[in-house]
């Protein structure tokens, strides 16, 4: 479904992407870990057009989609849900999820969406008229997720989900994440926190520095010695 070929990219001079290779199957969730600063802001960023890449290509679909203008990414079926939710903070919560949509042209079909996704996040739909910026930290974040879902996305890519957020609020999210792949959409999720995402990941990729250094089945990562030191305390 996706596919990065060496790619890299750069900040100023400074090569924040060595070379990746990563691929995606569909129907999967794929994790991408690694310490601040090893690259997977980044990464999702590449894919999404949001920093050009300076080598390599991506594919989505058998189709090139490297440096495309983001609105076009977003119309093949890529959606990202950025770190720190960012969502607008002076916007009600329904009308957060009407942006999330702007690609859909049929106001009808719109607003359908938008019901579908407010019955899926019974949270949201209590508080569909309240301001966003007075939403939890939690909300916030089902309220990002439920945005990027809006566009009706093939390839959802989440960036730091649990961040800031209380543990059973991190199993919640981790729980919607995994309700969303079993319903269609194909997950690459990152995440500092390799306990809970390993357990969800069908696969994960390990980045340090900008360059991947191990990648395959998450069990499989999960139990590797250098792994558990490094990201699962011990």
């Amino acid at each position: 479904m996706l596919q990065l070929s060496n790619v890299h990219c750069l900040y100023g001079k400074i090569a924040a992407l060595k070379g990746i290779n990563l691929e995606i199957k569909e129907g999967e969730i794929v994790a991408l870990i690694g310490a601040n600063g090893a690259g997977k802001t980044t990464t999702l960023k590449a894919i999404s057009s949001l920093i050009p890449v300076s080598e390599g290509k991506i594919e989505f679909l058998g189709e090139e989609i490297t440096n495309l203008p983001a609105h076009v990414v977003v119309n093949n079926g890529i959606a990202h849900v950025p770190e720190g939710r960012q969502v607008f903070a002076e916007l009600s919560v329904a009308d957060n999820l009407l942006l999330g949509g702007y690609t859909i042209k049929d106001r009808a079909y719109k607003e359908k969406t938008r019901a579908r996704l407010l019955k899926r996040f019974p949270r949201l739909e209590e508080r569909k008229g309240q301001l966003a910026g007075t939403l939890s930290g939690g909300e916030q974040q089902m309220l990002a997720i439920a945005r990027g879902l809006m566009s009706k996305p093939r390839l959802l890519l989440l960036d730091e989900p649990s961040m800031g957020l209380a543990p059973k609020l991190v199993y919640e999210v981790f729980e919607t994440v995994k309700e969303i792949n079993e319903q269609g959409t194909t997950v690459l999720i990152v995440e500092q926190n390799a306990h809970v995402t390993l357990k969800i990941a069908d696969r994960a990729y390990i980045l340090q520095n900008g360059e991947i250094v191990l990648s395959g089945d998450s069990r499989e990562i999960a139990s590797k010695e250098e792994v558990k030191k490094a990201y699962l305390g011990g």
